[in-house]
């Protein structure tokens, strides 16, 4: 059953994805290649080092787990801790060889997971994708090594006007492996390129105006009895014809052959009977995602290592059927699923943040319209709660074909209290994706204590409702605790009217005081010129409501959902991307 998993993808795979139950993986695991290559190497017991690193999400770094996992790997009698011992002793202790000792550990598992008949896409950058290689040729085995494909993920960059001394950057890595040479595989085509059809097919059948070129009907050794006369014409010297004679008077027959003026018999290859191109292994035909103004703004969602659905689109289609089972260890803001959703294979997606299993909720009810909804499974693993979707009819008229599970999440208003207590800013990160808004901040970095200057705002939403094309504003502020407040509705009141907001959402996990209603209701209301209607200013929503379906009443929108990016917990870095 197609599952998102909240968590640690090394636990959820070993605890809960099955040996050989695997078609596909793709994963991009998180790397950020923007930063100084030498500091990846920096030994990171000294100060000097620390101060140069900037602190980012997802960079793992030498710890007492990356130790730990190093001497579970190296005590395998396998070719794989041997491996990662001689990349210890050759790299040392840092940021890169925490990156590789983590990486290894999943990999492994990974291998585990796929059917025999499965194939593994990693996508990574130049940063570490040499030794990326060796560990899957280690793991895999260097004979299970299909491809490494190259995807133009950028345009030409122009940094030589500021100083850049090397070649532009442009392109990342995919490393495709397979499990054993029996993998799935579906051959692809593009179109032909205009230039191709100008000059091949030159031919033109008067009969019909179909356009066509002259195959050559002759080959090097023989297949049967092929040395013979056609019509008085025999194949070249040390040639042979491609065909039997039976075969060649069917073509003839059937209007397929054409003559030259000696006489040799060519066969018509139309153009409309062409496959186009096989796909190779340099993708520059899959244009990256630009900005919000480009044209497809409907697919950005603000997430900053988004690729394209059409990038996903291919690998599926590539190396899976329909029902096939493909998964995503590493899903971010859910491109995989979405993928296979649309190409109707099965899936499995898991995040280690809440943000990310939010944005692909949201993003299957947006794009499938697949509507959840709560409640206990009998077959739900021991010690995690469950959500299923129904397969319910959307605004689209797509009907999902099964339902799905999220794992790892709270699935009612008690499993919500409890996240509330535990994890406050993870509770915010949980909620805001199920009314569609984004939270102000880095998750890892609220975690951490980092969480900075809100000004009394956790998540913001966006919506344009007139022919101006500016956006209006929507504050959202969440209160996960027991001691809610009137005063909280007058700070709110007082935060939309500083941030010059059309509309405030007070989000709480407890209901709300009557006196609270009072003063939500005395804010009066947003007057939307577009749709000439009315919106309360102040809206209090709890999170039974959301749980019940309930969404804010806000004006329907000819703006796309714009989803909070997964950076680093610095606040400065944070507040450039999403202010």
């Amino acid at each position: 059953m197609n599952t998102l998993y909240y968590g640690d993808n090394l636990k959820i795979l070993r605890e809960y994805i099955k040996d050989e139950s695997v078609d596909l993986i793709y994963l991009d695991p998180p790397f950020n290649s923007n930063r100084n290559y030498n500091v990846l190497f920096k030994d990171e017991s000294g100060t000097e080092a620390q101060s140069q690193i900037t602190a980012f999400e997802d960079t793992w770094r030498w710890s007492i787990d990356a130790e730990e996992v190093y001497h579970e790997l190296i005590n395998e009698p396998d070719n794989v801790g041997r491996m990662i011992e001689s990349f210890r002793q050759f790299i040392g202790t840092n940021q890169m060889m925490a990156y590789l000792v983590m990486m290894a550990i999943r990999l492994k598992e990974l291998h585990r997971v796929l059917k025999p008949t499965g194939s593994l896409y990693l996508h990574c950058d130049p940063t570490a994708s040499h030794y990326l290689k060796i560990l899957l040729d280690t793991i895999f085995g260097a004979q299970q090594y299909i491809n490494e494909i190259v995807w133009k993920r950028s345009d030409a960059h122009n940094d030589a006007k500021q100083g850049a001394t090397h070649f532009g950057r442009i392109h990342d890595v995919i490393f495709f492996y397979s499990k054993t040479s029996q993998r799935t595989w579906n051959q692809l085509y593009l179109p032909l390129p205009q230039k191709t059809v100008d000059s091949w097919y030159r031919n033109v059948e008067p009969e019909t105006g179909r356009r066509y070129n002259k195959a050559d009907l002759t080959a090097a050794k023989p297949g049967g009895d092929t040395k013979y006369e056609w019509k008085g014409v025999p194949p070249p010297e040390g040639r042979y014809w491609a065909y039997s004679r039976e075969k060649m008077e069917q073509m003839d027959a059937d209007g397929r052959l054409v003559y030259s003026a000696s006489g040799r018999p060519y066969m018509k290859r139309y153009l409309d009977e062409s496959r186009g191109v096989a796909v190779q292994d340099f993708w520059s035909d899959i244009d990256m995602l630009r900005g919000i103004s480009g044209g497809d703004k409907n697919e950005r969602l603000g997430y900053p290592t988004q690729k394209p659905v059409a990038l996903l689109e291919r690998i599926i289609s590539a190396s899976s059927n329909e029902g096939d089972v493909v998964l995503d260890p590493f899903c971010g803001c859910g491109t995989t699923i979405s993928a296979a959703q649309k190409l109707n294979r099965e899936w499995i997606g898991i995040d280690v943040t809440h943000l990310s299993v939010g944005l692909m909720k949201y993003r299957l009810r947006q794009e499938f319209g697949i509507l959840p909804f709560t409640g206990k499974l009998p077959f739900m693993p021991s010690g995690l709660s469950g959500e299923i979707s129904t397969g319910k009819k959307g605004d689209s008229g797509l009907i999902e074909r099964q339902a799905y599970r999220v794992i790892g999440q709270p699935e009612d208003l008690a499993g919500a209290k409890e996240l509330a207590d535990k994890d406050k800013y993870g509770f915010q990160w949980w909620i805001l994706p199920l009314i569609g808004a984004r939270a102000v901040g880095a998750e890892k970095g609220q975690k951490e204590g980092k969480k900075g200057a809100d000004k009394g705002i956790d998540g913001r939403m966006v919506f344009t409702d007139d022919t101006s094309g500016k956006s209006k504003h929507v504050i959202i502020s969440v209160k996960g605790g027991q001691n809610v407040s009137v005063s909280h509705i007058r700070d709110l009141v007082g935060t939309v009217e500083r941030e010059k907001a059309a509309i405030g959402i007070y989000l709480t996990l407890e209901p709300p005081t009557k006196p609270m209603e009072k003063e939500a209701a005395e804010a009066g209301f947003y007057h939307s010129e577009g749709w000439n209607k009315d919106y309360p200013k102040i809206q209090i929503l709890t999170v039974e409501d959301i749980l019940n379906g309930k969404q804010p009443d806000l004006p329907p929108s000819i703006a796309t959902f714009k989803q909070a990016a997964k950076v680093s917990g610095d606040d400065k870095s944070q507040n450039q991307l999403f202010e």
